[in-house]
């Protein structure tokens, strides 16, 4: 029970990283000695030092003297490679730990299990497994990054009680401020937010992250025949976007025009993300854009607010795909939350 108490304890610490280290994992550190923590840490930024490091340098100097004789608990399998920062587990070795508690191997083929043999040939013992199922939701994108070579995909949307995303041609608001909050937190989260033309046109979104701390994701957007105004925000230079459609006239420093011919296909825009080393992918509409990506299977993960509001007509929110299960339901103000995956995803 202890090793599930303290792996926990890492688990909450990783999720102190979320928008900020990706398209590395979220990864959070606890080094304890007979039942006490002296030391914890997480992944607090993309480059910067790893959780085991954070998490050994935060040891207090009067209770240094207890590291070689402590368990260190890691939601991931230490680094094993150089990167921008050295391996992470010659750090564990030299500090003489005698014991390691990780939750996942890295699916990384420069590590996949590579740091777990190291430290066992040192003499060290390692377990693995803890609350594993757990460990691969927490870091699901970070997986799917690596395995698929593609951004993790969250489509999201807000519904009313009788099925409607707005109005056609209408700015139609259907969350209340707190749902709003909620999702500009998960904003934050992401490292790409798309929307469609029709949705950047009749709805002007800012897309950023005003009702919540954190940054602002990579703003991305299609307008293939100059519809969007030029005085929308999306066109505003702010902060980094990405345009799919030809150039427009003015000073734009931060906003790229990415001329296409034909339409944007999910692959070429994932293509494009990958490039950029952006590992989540936000598609928050409109009905067109979300139906394309369910269509075609580019999924996984959706999330849905519906109020208790109706609006008698308007345009209809995207039917579910099959195959999905239900993985949370809970309530945010008046608002209720859904989030789904696909059942092929473990």
């Amino acid at each position: 029970m202890a090793d599930v108490f303290f792996m926990q304890r890492c688990f909450d610490l990783a999720q102190l990283g979320a928008g900020s280290v990706s398209p590395n994992p979220m990864v959070g550190a606890v080094l304890v000695h007979e039942g006490r923590i002296i030391g914890e840490g997480w992944h607090k930024k993309y480059g910067e030092a790893h959780a085991e490091v954070n998490c050994i340098r935060s040891v207090a100097p009067e209770n240094q003297q207890y590291i070689p004789y402590s368990t260190l608990y890691c939601s991931l399998e230490p680094c094993f490679h150089f990167g921008k920062t050295p391996p992470c587990v010659d750090l564990i070795i030299q500090q003489e730990i005698p014991r390691v508690v990780v939750c996942n191997t890295d699916p990384n083929p420069r590590v996949a299990g590579q740091s777990i043999e190291k430290m066992k040939a040192a003499g060290i013992e390692v377990k693995t497994g803890v609350l594993e199922k757990e460990g691969r939701w927490l870091n699901r994108a970070f997986f799917c990054w690596i395995r698929e070579n593609r951004p993790y995909i969250i489509l999201k949307w807000a519904q009313t009680a009788d099925g409607f995303i707005g109005k056609t041609g209408e700015r139609t608001f259907i969350s209340d401020l707190p749902a709003q909050r909620m999702v500009h937190r998960w904003r934050s989260e992401a490292d790409a937010i798309l929307v469609g033309t029709n949705t950047a046109v009749t709805d002007n979104p800012r897309l950023d992250t005003r009702f919540y701390f954190g940054k602002t994701p990579l703003r991305i957007s299609f307008d293939l025949n100059k519809k969007i105004p030029a005085g929308h925000h999306l066109l505003d230079d702010s902060t980094d976007t990405w345009i799919f459609g030809p150039g427009r006239a003015g000073n734009f420093s931060r906003t790229q025009f990415i001329p296409v011919e034909g339409s944007v296909t999910a692959p070429f825009l994932l293509e494009k993300l990958v490039g950029a080393n952006r590992a989540v992918l936000f598609v928050e509409g409109g009905a067109n854009i979300l139906n394309q990506f369910l269509s075609g299977g580019w999924w996984d993960e959706i999330r849905i607010l519906e109020s208790s509001g109706r609006l008698g007509s308007g345009i209809a929110a995207p039917g579910l795909p099959l195959n999905i299960y239900l993985v949370d339901e809970f309530f945010v103000g008046d608002d209720k939350v859904s989030i789904f995956r696909p059942v092929t995803i473990s």
